[in-house]
């Protein structure tokens, strides 16, 4: 994007707001200070913003709950100046808005998703949306993932460009992925080994140390022939384990899964129980590793030259079994090595403990970094020429 001459052009940029709401009020604004550098940008550099995003899933309706205005006028007292909020997505309305402007303005369409052609990429909104600049940069990482209109249609239609927050999450997520620094430890955790098995099998030749947690350790646990109560488990999936497993080994690489688990009969209850992996209660479930576990997680990650982490160790919403993660999100951020966070209560933890500006790279985007870690091409990214 550094490389455009955008000064007094039209510039589309597709964020990222969808931020949660209570009523009409944001609970958390991260997504729109994580844009606010690409933003900041096109304004120093003389262009006419004009932003884009959705919000929630309207499903090609209009939403009262879910119109823009919150997240605007949020972006307004975070710039500090004006922003225009436009109550359509294309047409004349907008047109005439955009008519108005002057070199550093900032404008925002409504949301995107009200109209029902945006998740089905159609050819005819991406035109519409083409006329309104002359310029297409795209700095919604979390929405990267998506083949729809504004994150890959208008790009045929429009000279494209990556925006700061987009080339940092490329950059610092295919770093991990093309020359991490050695030695190198992922930390996955999460409910279910199904939704990170193609993670886990993207990044088991390329780690040391591959660290498991959450619920997805107790199928790893049933598939070292451990019995896990009432715990949460995907016997249908413990060949996925065993997958994991073999190629660990093949490639060399230390799988550590938990020695000590933290057990409970209630996943509300206010303390747990330590017990070895060798002495689960029939009549208990795991909502969390144990303290002799998180200890040794901690020791290795301290020791790493990166670092990704990449979901909780336990039920972490609840304090009583969030010592597992707290002690992890500890560790990361007292690494000297080059450590990412993805995946929101991962993010969350660390922001929690203040412990976010320690960590070099805190992912906005959730599925998206997820399969980018999986290896998969993201329609967003694809779209946007190369030498852009």
């Amino acid at each position: 994007m550094t490389s455009a001459d955008v000064r007094g052009k039209r510039v589309l940029c597709r964020v990222d707001f969808n931020v949660p709401l209570d009523g009409d009020r944001i609970t958390d604004d991260t997504r729109i200070r994580a844009a606010l550098p690409t933003i900041n940008w096109l304004r120093e550099h003389g262009a006419k913003v004009i932003l884009c995003s959705h919000a929630g899933r309207p499903k090609g309706q209009v939403i009262e709950s879910m119109r823009l205005r919150p997240a605007g006028e949020r972006l307004a007292e975070l710039l500090g100046a004006p922003v225009v909020i436009v109550p359509e997505v294309t047409g004349d309305v907008p047109k005439a808005a955009i008519a108005q402007m002057h070199d550093g303005d900032v404008l925002l369409l409504e949301n995107l998703r009200f109209d029902p052609r945006e998740e089905k990429n159609a050819p005819t909104m991406a035109m519409e949306l083409a006329e309104l600049a002359d310029i297409y940069v795209n700095d919604a990482f979390g929405a990267a993932h998506r083949a729809h209109t504004s994150t890959a249609g208008v790009a045929t239609f429009l000279p494209a460009y990556l925006g700061l927050l987009m080339q940092k999450e490329v950059d610092s997520l295919s770093k991990l992925l093309d020359h991490p620094e050695r030695p190198f430890a992922a930390i996955i955790g999460g409910a279910k080994v199904s939704d990170k098995i193609e993670i886990l099998s993207n990044l088991v030749d390329k780690v040391d140390h591959l660290l498991i947690g959450g619920g997805m350790a107790n199928t790893f646990l049933l598939a070292k022939g451990k019995s896990v109560g009432k715990s949460l488990v995907e016997a249908d999936k413990v060949n996925l384990a065993y997958q994991v497993i073999a190629e660990a080994e093949a490639a060399g690489v230390a799988l550590h899964i938990p020695t000590d688990v933290i057990v409970s009969n209630d996943i509300n209850a206010e303390h747990g129980d330590v017990v070895s992996i060798d002495a689960i209660p029939d009549d208990q479930a795991i909502f969390d590793i144990g303290p002799e576990t998180a200890r040794s997680y901690a020791e290795v990650v301290i020791g790493m030259k990166t670092v990704l982490w990449n979901g909780p160790m336990g039920v972490a919403e609840n304090p009583a079994f969030a010592g597992g993660t707290r002690t992890v999100a500890e560790a990361v951020g007292a690494a000297d090595g080059f450590t990412v966070i993805g995946g929101g209560d991962s993010v969350a933890a660390v922001e929690n403990l203040g412990l976010a500006d320690k960590i070099d790279h805190i992912s906005t985007g959730g599925g998206a970094s997820l399969e980018l870690l999986e290896g998969k091409e993201l329609p967003g990214i694809a779209a946007i020429p190369e030498d852009a």
